[in-house]
């Protein structure tokens, strides 16, 4: 799993996730995923890269995205593959993880 990211603008960081999100791959990105959710208000996440998505990957996205609602900030996913998106769904964690289709999608989803 690697883990790219980009400020948008202050307190927003977008952040490209490419490979599998396993228990190998959520272990690798758990805790600077962490950092960037303790240190900004809105996260865009680019799920395009991500062609497995299991439970612990899963566990990742939904610990930041409730840390993040805490706080009064949002976590976006971006332009999952289907199969990693009918994974989501079917998980029922499309509430705390809403999917847009563009970056620029997810950024007005983010309260500025």
């Amino acid at each position: 799993m690697e883990m790219q990211t980009t400020p948008v603008r202050e307190g927003v960081v977008s952040v490209v996730l490419v490979g599998r999100l396993d228990v190998m791959g959520a272990g690798k990105i758990d805790l600077p995923f962490n950092l960037l959710v303790g240190s900004n208000r809105g996260m865009i996440v680019d799920m395009a890269g991500v062609d497995f998505l299991a439970s612990m990957g899963i566990r990742t996205l939904l610990l930041g995205a409730k840390t993040m609602q805490r706080r009064g900030g949002k976590l976006v996913l971006v332009a999952p593959q289907p199969e990693v998106a009918k994974v989501l769904e079917v998980t029922g964690v499309l509430d705390l993880l809403p999917i847009a289709a563009t970056h620029d999608e997810a950024s007005g989803m983010i309260a500025h």
